[in-house]
């Protein structure tokens, strides 16, 4: 004999096949539930996929923590850094210089290109404990050293230039003085400084590749007049989701003198995006909601269809609980092979993500995923347990609560009422 329960017994058996409306019905149940599971896991999935793509590129080329003064340029940072370093969950930090420039190229023939991008200035020997970028380097090498320049591939595309051109570079100061000797009868030539292009990089990020070019940190406090002086600390920590803590301590550490501004502070894309996923998975939900509802049906369905079944159960003694769960049992296996069928199919549509834009792109000429616009190549995704079972058992409960109400009435019928007219 069975040691399943008399109640899942006569569930699996109520849920047998019979080539009638009420399998059609409960087909439909175990799609609804399925596709709902399904479009969850894809969603969240690839949601959770860029926020981790997005959040890799961004803090890998970012700081973790950005430190400046509130009174203005920042002084003595060789002192501040040896205190950041005694902080266990401070990594690295490095100077930095940050602000824009106009750089002016020159084609073969011999037309000029002009462009605002923003400068970086870097510490050749610090940068590699604090960015991706000495790392991210596709052509030529990493060395800004006397007037070496590292741009983005997408600069670099548009702007004409490879690896071994000359540019010039008018900075903020030579713009003013300019400016301020137009006109003047002995108006002097403010020459530009020429900078060879010494690398090309890719950070995986469209935006930085397009609008960023780095230079040594002398030449950037140069360019700006800063002297000895640097517009902030960029500060790498061990783990970047206890930003907020390290922001506290460092706070009381260094003072009220001292601004200090967390990833999720400067980033408001990474921020959207998080906030994003849980708005999606909150909404997406309502899917197994509507689907639930195919379960009541088909539950009602059921209970109309049975009611005799049932008034010979509570006549032999079975109870109110033993009935209700006959036909929550039902339910539940229902749910579960919806639940099953999702999550198959929704691993399964993750896993060939790529594969299906690059078939709907030859099918249609369309590209649903252009890397211009997204700044990556190919669709992201990351499939998180945590989220999964969240969808899963969120899911579960939404058609169990779907079908408790017609069970409990199933549960509650008169016998003699459910035989009179038997």
């Amino acid at each position: 004999m069975s040691g399943l329960p008399f109640e899942l017994l006569l569930a699996l058996r109520y849920l047998r096949p019979k080539r009638t409306f009420v399998s059609v019905i409960t087909l439909i149940s175990v799609l609804g539930v399925a596709l709902g599971v399904a479009v969850l896991i894809i969603v969240i999935s690839v949601m959770s996929g860029f926020d981790q793509q997005m959040r890799d590129t961004i803090l890998g080329f970012n700081a973790h923590l950005k430190i400046s003064r509130t009174s203005g340029l920042f002084t003595n940072y060789p002192g501040v850094i040896k205190i950041l370093a005694l902080n266990p969950r401070v990594k690295s930090a490095a100077p930095s210089v940050l602000g824009q420039v106009l750089l002016e190229s020159s084609n073969k023939d011999g037309q000029s290109s002009v462009y605002a991008p923003w400068v970086r200035g870097v510490d050749e020997a610090l940068e590699p404990t604090v960015s991706t970028l000495p790392s991210s380097i596709v052509d030529g090498k990493f060395d800004v050293s006397g007037r070496g320049l590292i741009i983005g591939n997408t600069f670099a595309r548009v702007m004409h230039l490879e690896v071994g051109d000359r540019v010039n570079v008018y900075s903020p100061s030579e713009i003013k003085r300019l400016k301020d000797s137009r006109g003047k009868p002995d108006q002097e030539a403010i020459l530009p400084d020429e900078y060879e292009v010494r690398g090309i990089f890719d950070v995986g990020w469209e935006e930085y590749n397009a609008s960023i070019v780095a230079v040594s940190l002398e030449n950037a406090q140069e360019m700006y007049q800063l002297g000895d002086h640097v517009h902030s600390l960029i500060v790498m920590l061990r783990d970047p989701f206890q930003a907020n803590a390290a922001k506290r301590e460092l706070a009381k550490t260094l003072g009220p003198d001292f601004e200090i501004l967390t990833w999720l502070e400067s980033n408001s894309t990474l921020s959207a995006v998080m906030v994003e996923k849980d708005l999606m998975l909150y909404i997406l939900f309502f899917i197994i909601i509507v689907a639930a509802f195919g379960i009541t049906c088909t539950t009602i369905t059921f209970i109309v269809m049975k009611t005799r079944e049932i008034g010979l159960l509570k006549a032999i003694g079975a109870t109110s609980r033993q009935v209700m769960w006959v036909f929550m049992g039902q339910s539940l296996i229902v749910s579960g092979w919806g639940i099953a069928a999702g999550l198959s199919l929704g691993l399964l549509a993750v896993h060939y993500r790529n594969e299906f834009l690059e078939l709907m792109r030859r099918l249609t000429s369309f590209q649903l995923f252009p890397a211009d616009v997204y700044g990556f190549t190919q669709l992201p995704a990351k499939i998180i347990p945590g989220d999964i079972a969240i969808i899963c058992g969120g899911s579960l409960l939404i058609c169990l609560a779907a079908a408790a109400f017609p069970a409990r009435y199933a549960s509650k019928l008169n016998p003699v009422e459910a035989l009179r007219y038997e």
